[in-house]
């Protein structure tokens, strides 16, 4: 594995991205792996059937088989999550998507980016930071994960690797709490 993917996700997504070349599958792969992502995101108890330690591995396999295949889910993409659900890993599973589809990126030459603001952006915004950060980067293939954290209060964060870009009012608010404390 190329990428800075470590650990117990990126030793799973390697092998998965190797399987997937040799299936010539990875597309298909990614996008079933990302819908399963926002399955377990968007419902409650699908979330605490990959993450709770009641059920047996035999269970959260089971489940978790059948979602795919009601998912029209490519073969390897159901035998995968099979795989680590009867590893015991069901719990990282997010984690391992996100190290999937970051060695998905880094194989096919996009930089991924991810940028965080207080509200969603409309889809004229969203270009407009897409083609700021696609700048910035140095690169026209940009993979973009919009993410929504109304604490910012406005303004953006951007991290692009391991480059961090924070506009948001929050820090800015925080920057002049420390500097007045640093007069008083």
């Amino acid at each position: 594995m190329s990428s800075n993917a470590k650990g117990l996700a990126g030793r799973y997504a390697g092998a998965l991205y190797e399987l997937c070349v040799e299936a010539k599958a990875t597309d298909n792969v990614l996008s079933d792996l990302k819908a399963i992502q926002s399955l377990i995101t968007e419902h409650e108890s699908l979330a605490q059937l990959v993450s709770s330690p009641v059920y047996s591995r035999d269970e959260q396999a089971a489940a978790m088989l059948a979602i795919a295949n009601k998912a029209g889910a490519h073969q390897l993409t159901a035998n995968f999550i099979g795989a680590v659900a009867q590893n015991g890993r069901l719990f990282a599973l997010s984690h391992i998507i996100d190290a999937f589809a970051a060695e998905v990126a880094f194989r096919n030459g996009e930089i991924s980016a991810e940028v965080i603001s207080a509200v969603a952006l409309d889809d004229a915004r969203e270009a407009l930071v897409k083609k700021t950060v696609s700048d910035i980067a140095g690169s026209e293939k940009i993979s973009l994960e919009m993410k929504v954290d109304p604490a910012l209060i406005g303004g953006l964060v951007v991290r692009i690797g391991s480059r961090l870009i924070d506009t948001s009012i929050k820090t800015k608010l925080s920057r002049l709490e420390a500097a007045m404390k640093g007069v008083a």
